[in-house]
């Protein structure tokens, strides 16, 4: 699995948003990758897959200029490309299908045409042209097996009543799901993603992890030792900017 917290869209030190995008082509992702997550679900991909899928188009306009290719169509080859690399491989008519019914609300299926095969070889050139840019590196390491095991670790420690009344699992999981609207994948390590959305789910309803004040050291970095409360500060910081986004885009 690739380590991306090092990435050339900035690192763990950098300030929120420091070295990543303009504002306007950080909408035009925020926007794209709505879609890719839309059609994810539509074509029944689980959540890993999707996650993979965001991050190959995220790295992917690390490496080159948002004006030099059709962003719809890289997330479209990005869904074609994680669909295999997860192995839960997707048909091209199937996702040329679920994207024309997303510009076009309504429509039918494409026909067999010369323009559905104009599409689906775009896609697959496109494809290829996604691994050249990112040199085959497409297996990547995401956050999704360390929340569980922290949420489960974190049931344990929380009376029955404080889990039971409020809805953290979910809302950690949601946090992380959004969290791919961004390039918070690219710029932070997995564990500290994990972390950092249980962390923002325990402050949004006001909980507290039991005995915090007379620990060694802070709950969160007995999951990961190498985490700081600045680097949390910056994850958290940057989903508020994506929530933020999120308001100003219809």
């Amino acid at each position: 699995m690739e380590d991306l917290s090092q990435d050339s869209c900035g690192g763990e030190d950098a300030a929120p948003g420091a070295k990543g995008w303009p504002a306007p082509q950080a909408r035009v992702h925020f926007r794209v990758t709505r879609f890719i997550m839309e059609a994810g679900v539509k074509l029944g991909m689980q959540s890993i897959p999707v996650a993979t899928a965001c991050t190959i188009y995220h790295k992917f306009f690390c490496e080159t200029n948002v004006d030099a290719y059709d962003p719809y169509l890289v997330a479209m080859s990005s869904l074609y490309l994680a669909g295999k690399v997860e192995e839960q491989p997707l048909r091209t008519r199937d996702i040329i299908n679920v994207s024309n019914r997303y510009f076009h609300p309504g429509s039918e299926p494409l026909e067999l045409d010369s323009r559905f095969w104009v599409i689906r070889d775009s896609i697959v050139q496109c494809e290829l042209l996604v691994l050249r840019v990112l040199r085959f590196q497409v297996s990547f390491h995401h956050p999704h097996k360390y929340l569980l095991h922290y949420l489960i670790s974190l049931k344990n420690w929380l009376n029955r009543y404080s889990w039971q009344r409020t809805p953290i699992s979910v809302t950690a999981w949601a946090l992380l799901r959004d969290s791919y609207h961004g390039g918070l994948c690219l710029r932070f390590q997995a564990q500290h993603i994990a972390v950092a959305v249980l962390h923002l789910a325990l402050q949004v309803y006001g909980v507290e992890v039991p005995a915090e004040a007379e620990a060694e050291k802070p709950w969160w970095q007995v999951f990961s030792e190498d985490l700081t409360k600045p680097i949390i500060d910056n994850i958290v910081s940057d989903l508020i900017q994506i929530y933020t986004m999120d308001t100003e885009i219809p």
